[in-house]
């Protein structure tokens, strides 16, 4: 099984701390490591051979689409950021997964020019490290953040329909 399986069924146990939200076609978690203080992963629900956005059939690929643009709408309300970066890369972990990226002035530091750039160019041991960890109260007031702006913006997504 994969790490985003493993994941998943953590979410259906009710042991994933990380787990915010289950939307019509995948999962908001807040990520692990927060050194772009709010980066959330949206997770689609389903693995198998669909493992590329063509793989899926266009409603559901609209409306995946449609959720992570819903998604990181919710990170930039709740956690005020400038600029939202999208990944979607699938070479780590085939199961169709977007990390969403809160960006802010200056967050990669010295690294690019004049502190901007794309995520990959911070160090990986320092994006991942265990001071990017959040402890229990951090990750509670996240989620409680992220959940209360997805919620709010459902009914505005509802509603444009």
């Amino acid at each position: 099984m994969c790490f985003i399986c493993n994941r998943i069924e953590m979410i259906k146990n009710r042991t994933n701390p990380y787990f915010v939200k289950e939307l019509e076609t995948g999962y908001v978690v807040i990520g692990d490591h927060q050194h772009f203080y709010g980066y959330t992963l949206f997770l689609y629900k389903f693995h198998g051979d669909k493992t590329e956005l063509f793989h899926l059939d266009k409603s559901e690929r609209q409306k995946f689409m449609e959720e992570m643009t819903m998604v990181a709408q919710a990170v930039q309300n709740a956690f005020g950021a400038e600029k939202i970066n999208y990944e979607l890369l699938g070479n780590g972990e085939a199961h169709l997964h977007w990390h969403i990226y809160p960006r802010r002035t200056g967050d990669i530091e010295n690294y690019g020019n004049n502190g901007k750039g794309p995520v990959w160019w911070y160090p990986m041991d320092k994006m991942y490290s265990d001071e990017n960890r959040l402890s229990e109260k951090e990750l509670s007031e996240m989620k409680m953040k992220l959940l209360a702006e997805l919620n709010r913006l459902e009914k505005s997504y509802a509603d444009e329909q």
